[in-house]
C-alpha cells in the first residue's frame, strides 16, 4: 500500500528553538508518523511544499510520564524530524502573519 505524503507529516513543530534553526541554517521540525523513515519524510516534504530537501534527521521523542493526584498516566511516544533545506528553498508557516 502507498503511503500518502500527508500522513506521514503531521505538523510543523513550531517553538523558538526550531524558528533560530530556520534562521540560521536552513531547517525545518515536523512531528512525523511513528512508522516513517528518512526517504518517505523527504519525499513528503518535496511533494506538499515543493521544496529541494539535502537531509532528514529523525528523533524519536519518548513520550513523558504525567500524574494527576494518585493515578499515574503516560504520553504518547512521537517521532521528529529536522529537515535540511537547499539554500534558497524556504517553508513558510506563517504567510499572512
Amino acid at each position: 500500500m502507498m503511503k500518502s505524503p500527508y500522513n506521514m507529516i503531521i505538523r510543523p513543530i513550531v517553538t523558538e528553538k526550531t524558528m533560530m534553526q530556520k534562521d540560521k541554517s536552513n531547517q525545518v521540525s515536523f512531528e512525523v508518523a511513528l512508522g516513517a523513515n528518512k526517504l518517505e519524510v523527504k519525499q513528503a516534504v518535496e511533494k506538499i511544499f515543493d521544496v529541494t530537501v539535502e537531509s532528514v534527521q529523525m528523533i524519536r521523542v519518548r513520550g513523558k510520564i504525567k500524574r494527576l493526584g494518585r493515578y499515574s498516566g503516560k504520553r504518547a511516544d512521537w517521532k521528529k524530524a529536522v529537515v535540511t533545506l537547499k539554500p534558497g528553498d524556504k517553508i513558510d508557516y506563517f504567510e499572512g502573519a
